[in-house]
């Protein structure tokens, strides 16, 4: 028998709501992932597969989910990713998420295809956010943004380096974002699908504009609309980039880098020596290339590589505070999710991702104290039952 529902308890609770509220179209860009979506299920299911040990009669009146991070303290090791578009999905999407991040104590990181730019993220608070960016053919474009974010306190730049070619997404080409849609069919996936999710279309649509890539809008200044400005981004995307080119972007920022996207232990090694201060083990949220390993499979292999040179972020997969714990125990220093902070805000707003986060830290509470480790910042492979063998 199912419940009666009335009060969200997990991500999944938030990603049902957000599937209601959004224009399919929409809710199917930010849920779905590359070709069958096999690495995008795997990415959750191996998470899932991994099973905690239990350890009792230990001293857990006093667990703590705290940790060091590149010069911050976290509340706890989870980060906002970068998304995409955030602010299509709900009100100035962008903004409402630095808020929150803010109010828990942890980092937010605006993506350089979001709705709010910079100075109007920056403008909530003046708690640094972090910043992600790709490799642009335009090197002067990158100069300027990379000079805009640390004019407006971004000190930690997020590079993405697993976007040289766009991953086929059978989900948005059926829906015609790829084009190719009749007459009919751009209709019936806009204005009729846009009319059946009046929320979407007051808050969003109609109030939440303007519904721009506010980093980018001056470098395509004849762009009118997001399609217009998705044009512009795919053509700027250089295939050509290499680790050289990362070396090049380590003399030029003068703050902490994190390279996000690597999934081999040979591409950690090269990040590390390029200058990275963190690497982020990530497929991109099983939107590139489908097939792939999960985070979670190459983050123990990428650790034992590493050996602790460098701290490790994982993302893709990770809807719990168990699964906090886990990728901590796997070799993690904190974890970053996207998706989950999407679907909350699309969900019920504000108020929606306060509840999602707060469900994490509690998630995190109960996980470190009945698997006996009081401190998150303690929690090593022994967490996991046979030291996480069991994930194969």
């Amino acid at each position: 028998m199912s419940s009666l529902n009335l009060v969200p308890a997990s991500v999944e609770d938030f990603r049902r709501r957000a599937a209601k509220r959004l224009p399919r179209t929409l809710f199917d860009y930010i849920d779905g992932g590359a070709g069958a979506e096999v690495t995008l299920h795997d990415n959750v299911r191996d998470f899932q597969k991994l099973r905690l040990s239990q350890r009792v009669m230990r001293d857990i009146s006093d667990t703590r989910t705290d940790i060091d991070l590149l010069g911050e303290k976290l509340a706890m090791p989870v980060i906002l990713a970068p998304v995409g578009m955030g602010g299509i999905m709900a009100h100035r999407a962008e903004v409402q998420a630095k808020r929150v991040a803010d109010k828990f104590g942890i980092p937010f990181t605006l993506s350089t295809v979001a709705i709010c730019p910079v100075d109007e993220v920056a403008a909530v608070s003046d708690t640094p956010f972090w910043f992600q960016l790709y490799m642009l053919r335009d090197r002067g474009v990158v100069l300027e943004m990379l000079q805009r974010a640390w004019d407006h306190g971004v000190r930690t730049l997020v590079f993405t380096v697993d976007l040289g070619v766009m991953g086929t997404r059978y989900r948005d080409i059926r829906n015609g974002m790829a084009g190719g849609a009749s007459l009919w069919g751009k209709i019936r996936g806009g204005p009729v699908e846009y009319a059946t999710h009046p929320h979407w279309l007051w808050n969003v649509a109609l109030r939440g504009g303007p519904l721009k890539f506010g980093n980018i809008a001056k470098y395509a200044p004849s762009a009118r609309s997001l399609p217009d400005f998705k044009t512009w981004v795919d053509s700027q995307f250089d295939p050509s980039v290499d680790w050289n080119d990362i070396a090049w972007l380590r003399e030029q920022w003068k703050g902490k880098l994190v390279i996000k996207g690597v999934l081999d232990p040979q591409d950690a090694l090269d990040a590390r020596r390029v200058g990275a201060d963190a690497i982020v083990v990530s497929n991109h949220g099983g939107r590139q290339l489908d097939g792939v390993a999960s985070g979670a499979t190459m983050l123990p292999q990428i650790a034992d590589k590493i050996q602790g040179d460098v701290p490790l972020i994982v993302d893709g997969g990770v809807r719990s505070g168990q699964d906090v714990v886990k990728a901590l125990a796997l070799g993690a220093k904190a974890v970053m999710i996207g998706r989950p902070w999407i679907y909350a805000l699309a969900a019920q707003g504000q108020a929606g991702l306060e509840r999602m986060l707060a469900l994490f830290k509690a998630d995190m509470h109960t996980a470190l104290g009945l698997s006996g480790y009081p401190l998150a910042r303690d929690v090593d492979r022994g967490a996991l039952l046979d030291h996480g063998k069991n994930l194969s």
